[in-house]
């Protein structure tokens, strides 16, 4: 199809299905991925962390961080994440310790049980890498055709929020 000549109108109603079926599909893969982390801590008999929390746990690695830095790197993105902390910290999965230069701030990092989960949840992942091409049809290629896709709608929705296009 010739774009110069295609309506912006006609343009938008055509693309319109692919884009609402990618945000379809985005809703549905993050669902699913909870599942097969829920899966993993099953499978461990891991009762006392959940999926999103496996996650954060996994994202935050070696690293010292504040709350914060948490929500800004996109490690957490649910609204209830000091929640989370108060919680994992109680059951021993954070540690936490006040900044050596503001003591009002607290940074957080993996305690013992945390880098447990975070092992669990890397040996998940390392799996599938494993068997995703083979499995799963999906190639190198694929991946990284797809993030850049993924990565251009992320900055377009960052822009239509920061810019109110």
């Amino acid at each position: 199809m010739n774009l110069t000549t295609t309506s912006p109108a006609a343009r938008a109603a055509e693309i319109l299905p692919a884009y609402t079926n990618t945000i379809l599909m985005l809703e549905r893969l993050h669902r699913r991925l909870l599942d097969v982390v829920t899966d993993a801590l099953d499978r461990a008999k891991i009762v006392d962390v959940n999926a999103v929390q496996a996650i954060m746990l996994y994202n935050i690695a070696d690293q010292e961080l504040t709350v914060s830095e948490l929500r800004a790197r996109d490690y957490y993105t649910g609204s209830n994440s000091s929640y989370n902390v108060k919680k994992l910290v109680e059951v021993g999965f954070l540690r936490y310790s006040k900044s050596r230069i503001d003591r009002r701030t607290v940074k957080i990092s993996l305690g013992e049980r945390g880098k447990e989960i975070h092992e669990l949840v890397h040996k998940a992942y390392q799996t599938h890498a494993a068997t995703v091409e083979h499995l799963g049809g999906i190639q190198e290629d694929d991946f990284v055709a797809l993030n850049r896709s993924l990565a251009r709608l992320d900055r377009f929705w960052n822009d239509q929020i920061e810019y109110r296009l």
